[in-house]
Formats: structure tokens, sequence, C-alpha cells
């Protein structure tokens, strides 16, 4: 034990000074390099989840620019389509204007020529027939067919529109067309080319009966050419009760 105290007597101050302060340097050391290694690791924890985050983030606006991208294409399909269906609408509206327009139910305006049948004023012969000296619908009849065959598209008796289906009928004193009855004069009018009044004149039927009807019997026949002709439209039953329409095949391949 006195050696021990010795020994420790014989060691200079500045020693043990020196050996204090190296063991407080060295606590120091370990005591820095331990709290750096959790505000490392907090700081990679912190870091890892704020670019899981960003990459999260990054990639729903990638997925929302391309449903942006997506919905933007249907919108340029559905407006190419639209313009193709107004395209469809606007020539099946075409050719249902053009099938009223053939069948009479749209009232026309067009150069053409009017014809107008009157009774005879003659006298009639003792041993005549009175019918005779009157217009019936035999007379109108034959003016409609020189019409059409002169060129005419469309023809009104009275402003009686006529149709596939029209007919003209003598009933008693009158003339039936459509549904109508109709009295004297009679007016036929008709709408077609310029050369229709000089093909009408010409036409076999019609000389027939001027020389019939107008030369014999004294029926008056007279034209008008006004600059426009006009002409009423349809206005009778277009119901078939006993016609049904025929289904128009579906070509091979076509879709129908």
């Amino acid at each position: 034990m006195s050696g021990l105290i010795a020994r420790a007597r014989g060691v200079a101050t500045w020693q043990v000074t020196l050996g204090v302060a190296l063991l407080v340097l060295g606590f120091l050391i370990a005591a820095q390099v331990r709290s750096e290694g959790p505000r490392v690791r907090y700081t990679s924890q912190e870091r890892t989840p704020l670019v899981e985050t960003a990459l999260d983030l990054q990639a729903q606006q990638e997925a929302l620019k391309a449903q942006i991208l997506a919905i933007r294409a249907e919108i340029q399909t559905s407006e190419l389509q639209g313009q193709g269906g107004a395209a469809v609408t606007g020539q099946l509206n075409d050719q249902l204007q053009a099938a009223r327009l053939a069948s009479g139910l749209v009232a026309l305006a067009g150069p053409g020529l009017v014809i107008q049948l009157t009774d005879s004023t003659a006298a009639v012969p003792a041993d005549g027939n009175a019918r005779d000296y009157l217009v019936g619908g035999e007379d109108v009849l034959a003016v409609v067919r020189a019409l059409w065959l002169s060129g005419a598209e469309a023809i009104a008796v009275n402003g009686e529109r006529l149709v596939v289906s029209s007919a003209i009928i003598d009933i008693g004193g009158s003339v039936l067309v459509n549904s109508a009855y109709l009295a004297p004069p009679y007016q036929i009018a008709a709408i077609g080319p310029a050369g229709m009044f000089d093909a009408l004149v010409r036409s076999p039927g019609f000389v027939d009966f001027v020389k019939s009807r107008a030369q014999t019997f004294g029926i008056g026949v007279s034209y008008a050419t006004p600059a426009s002709v006009d002409l009423p439209a349809y206005a009778g039953s277009v119901t078939l009760r006993y016609g049904k329409a025929v289904p128009t095949p579906v070509p091979s391949g076509a879709t129908p």
C-alpha cells in the first residue's frame, strides 16, 4: 500500500491533467458519434417517405394526363361521329323531301301552263245528246294524260293535286278527283319544261281530243302560260289499309 502511494506521488501533475482531459475528450467524441447515428437514420427515414410520396403523386399525375388524353380522344371521336350522324341525317332528310315532292305531299311552284275546259255553248241538236256538250271526266283525263306524256312533273285539277292514287271519275254532273267533287270550268294546271306546250299540241292524244271534243261539240279549250304555276300539296289520305311494304333485302356482308 505504501508502494502504491509512493508511485502516485511520483506521477507528475501534468500527466494527470492530460489524462483527465483525454478522458473527457474521448467521452465527448463518443457521445457525439452516438448522437450522429440517430440523426442520420432519422433524416433517412424522413426522406424515404417523401420520395415515395413524390413518386406516387407523379404516377397519379401521369395517370391523370393519360385519362385526360383518352377523354379528349373520345370527345373528338364523338364529334366526328356527330358530324357523320348529321351528314347521314341530312342525306336522309334530303331523300325524304325528294320522296315527299315525288308523292305530291309538298306544294310546288314553277314554270308550266294551265289548260281550261269549259262546257260547250253550241245549241244541242234535236237528235243530239246534251251530255256530249258538257265537259266530263273523260275529257279531263284525256288532257291530264297528254300533259304527263308532254313532260309534266306535277298536275292539279281545280286545286286537287294528282298523285298515284288519284282517280278522275264522272259523278252525275260533276267530276270526282281524289275525294273532291269538282264543277266546271276545269282548270288543269301543270308544271313542266319550257317546251311542254309545244309537245302537248303535237301529241296525238291531245290532237284527237281537240278534234273529237272541241271541233265536233264545241267544248272550250283555252290555255295560259303564267310566269309561275302554283300547285297545292295533296290533301287526301295516304293510309293504306291492305298494302304492306316489302322489306328491302340486305346485301350479303352488309350491316342491316
